[in-house]
């Protein structure tokens, strides 16, 4: 595929714990050697533990393949998680974190085809934290890293579908993709807008397949039984990757969209 003008891209849904990155570790080296893929980017939000993210686990998946990092409501769950993100530029986190918040809300990657992509990171608001309008300053940081690149990809860590499709409508023909992350479930409806962005409301989920979202089901079925507090722990058995490969045309628009579901 390098060498071509089109830009082949990989992303993987939200990474949940060790399981997730256990299939990440057993299904990404050989995937990304046969397909050639110009860039992988991973949601690992959850991946350390089911909560946040820490250097060893960022390591871990940078040697598995991954070249950028996307976060979301659990960005800063983890001690010491700042100076990672201060640190690492490999790494994103949502762009409407207030203002003097350590990390980057987006960045450009050089490709190992010589290729630029322009990634950026936001959170939604409806069921989640009241951060900044992630609408106002999608238009503002899309348009500033097409004056780099014309590839650019969106990761929308959201919980309102609605607000998903919102988002991917105001950018269309300004963003590549608008990859929808945060509920762990793999929809199936991926389309190439009018406009030429590629959307999925959300990419699913890379981990324990047996599960509620990754968590042991008893645990949850005790919390929605008896609403009584529960600790809740990763499910074991089985695991899966869930992706979506993106083909982006000379201008930056999407002319391939396909999701995966690939077991270990």
């Amino acid at each position: 595929m390098w060498g071509t003008d089109r830009l082949y891209i990989l992303f993987i849904g939200d990474i949940v714990g060790k399981p997730g990155r256990y299939a990440v570790k057993s299904i990404l080296p050989t995937l990304r050697r046969r397909e050639g893929y110009d860039a992988v980017v991973a949601n690992a939000e959850n991946a350390a533990g089911g909560f946040g993210l820490t250097a060893p686990v960022a390591a871990e998946l940078f040697a598995a393949g991954v070249d950028l990092i996307t976060l979301g409501n659990h960005a800063f769950t983890q001690r010491n998680v700042a100076e990672l993100l201060a640190g690492e530029k490999r790494i994103i986190r949502p762009a409407n974190y207030p203002e003097g918040t350590q990390g980057q809300g987006s960045v450009i990657h050089e490709c190992v085809s010589g290729k630029s992509l322009g990634v950026l990171n936001l959170l939604g608001r409806v069921f989640l934290e009241p951060l900044d309008d992630p609408f106002r300053i999608a238009l503002r940081e899309l348009r500033a890293l097409r004056e780099t690149t014309p590839y650019c990809l969106l990761d929308f860590h959201a919980e309102a579908t609605s607000e998903k499709i919102a988002m991917a409508w105001m950018v269309d023909g300004l963003a590549g993709a608008v990859i929808g992350t945060h509920t762990h479930v793999q929809t199936a409806d991926e389309r190439i807008l009018p406009g030429g962005t590629g959307y999925i409301t959300d990419v699913g989920m890379t981990g324990p397949t047996d599960g509620v979202l990754g968590v042991d089901r008893e645990l949850v079925l005790r919390k929605f039984r008896t609403q009584m507090p529960v600790k809740f722990a990763l499910a074991e058995g089985p695991v899966a990757l869930d992706a979506v490969s993106l083909v982006f045309n000379t201008d930056g628009h999407t002319v391939k969209i396909e999701r995966m579901h690939l077991g270990v």
